[in-house]
C-alpha cells in the first residue's frame, strides 16, 4: 500500500479532552473553542455526548452548546451511552455519527457502564436501529482494543471475532480502536490493524490511543504500517477516560500527529494557521 497517495483522517476530541476537567468550563468557551476547531480542516470533531450529567457533569450543556456551533464541512460527532441518549443525539441534523462505547473486556465494561457485555450488544441494537432510522453513521469504539490491565485475554482475532459479529448483526460504519488506558505497543498496533483490514477492508479502522507524551510516533508508525489511515487526537494530548485508571494517560495529540505527519510528507487537510489559533484558546480551558 502506498501511504504517501492516501490522506490521513483526522478526528479531533474536545469532548474527550473536556469530560475529565471537573471544574465547570461556560458553555460560551466551550463554543468559542468549538467553533475555533471547526475551522482547521478536521474530518470529524467529536464535540460533546448525550450521557447521564451524573456520569460526565461537564458535558450535560452539549444541547446548548450544539445550537452555537458554525457551519463547517467538519462532520459532529456525539457519543451516547444508552438508547435514551442515542434518540437524542439522532433529533440532530447538525450530527452525522453517533459513537458508543464497547469494551470486549468485561471488567472494563461493568466499570465504565456499569453493564455486561450481552446488556451492552442488547444497547447496541436499539442504538443501530435508531441510527438507521434517522440516517447517522454509527461508530464503535471497541474499548480495550489493544489490551487491557485487568487479565482478560486480548489477542487481535480476539478483536476481528468481535467486529465480525457486531457487523453481521448491525449496520456499523466504523470502528474506533480504543487504546484506553495507553497499553499499546508498535507490535501490537501493527499487528491489529493489520489483521482487521485483511478480514473486513470495506470498513474504517481508526486508531484511538491514549499515549505517554514521547512514546507517540512509534505507535503512529506501525499504526499507518498496519494500514490505519484514521486517528482520533486532542490539542495537548489532553483527556483520557475518567472511567479507566485513576492517573490519566492523555489522549494522542494533534501536534504529535501533525509533527509525525509533517516529517515523513503524508498529507492530511489541516490548516495549520487556524490549528494555532484553537491551540492558543485551549489555554484558557486546560
Amino acid at each position: 500500500m502506498n501511504h504517501h497517495a492516501a490522506t490521513i483522517q483526522i478526528t479531533e476530541c474536545p469532548r474527550d479532552a473536556m469530560q475529565g476537567i471537573k471544574e465547570w468550563i461556560p458553555t460560551e468557551q466551550k463554543v468559542a473553542y468549538l467553533n475555533a476547531l471547526l475551522s482547521c480542516g478536521f474530518d470529524v470533531l467529536d464535540f460533546g455526548s448525550f450521557v447521564s450529567p451524573k456520569a460526565i457533569p461537564q458535558m450535560q450543556d452539549t444541547a446548548a452548546v450544539l445550537s452555537e456551533l458554525v457551519d463547517s464541512p467538519t462532520q459532529l460527532l456525539a457519543i451516547v451511552a444508552n438508547t435514551r441518549g442515542a434518540a437524542i443525539a439522532c433529533s440532530y441534523e447538525r450530527i452525522s455519527i453517533i459513537g458508543y462505547p464497547f469494551s470486549i473486556s468485561e471488567t472494563f465494561q461493568l466499570r465504565n457502564t456499569n453493564t455486561t457485555i450481552a446488556d451492552s450488544i442488547k444497547n447496541l441494537a436499539e442504538i443501530a436501529e435508531l441510527c438507521a432510522q434517522h440516517s447517522k453513521k454509527l461508530r464503535v469504539y471497541l474499548s480495550m482494543g489493544f489490551g487491557n490491565p485487568y487479565g482478560d485475554v486480548w489477542s487481535p482475532e480476539l478483536v476481528s471475532n468481535w467486529v465480525k459479529e457486531l457487523t453481521s448483526q448491525f449496520d456499523i460504519a466504523e470502528f474506533a480502536l480504543s487504546d484506553t488506558i495507553g497499553c499499546a505497543t508498535p507490535d501490537s498496533a501493527r499487528q491489529l490493524f493489520r489483521t482487521l483490514i485483511k478480514y473486513f477492508p470495506k470498513f474504517k479502522f481508526a486508531a484511538h490511543l491514549h499515549v505517554k507524551p514521547g512514546y507517540e510516533a512509534p505507535l503512529i508508525q506501525a499504526s499507518i504500517d498496519g494500514g490505519c489511515l484514521h486517528f482520533d487526537t486532542a490539542i495537548g494530548g489532553f483527556g483520557g477516560c475518567p472511567m479507566a485508571k485513576d492517573e490519566l494517560i492523555g489522549n494522542l495529540a494533534t501536534e504529535a500527529l501533525l509533527g509525525y505527519l509533517n516529517k515523513n510528507a503524508l498529507s492530511h487537510a489541516i490548516q495549520i494557521n487556524q490549528l494555532n489559533k484553537a491551540i492558543a484558546l485551549s489555554t484558557s480551558i486546560f
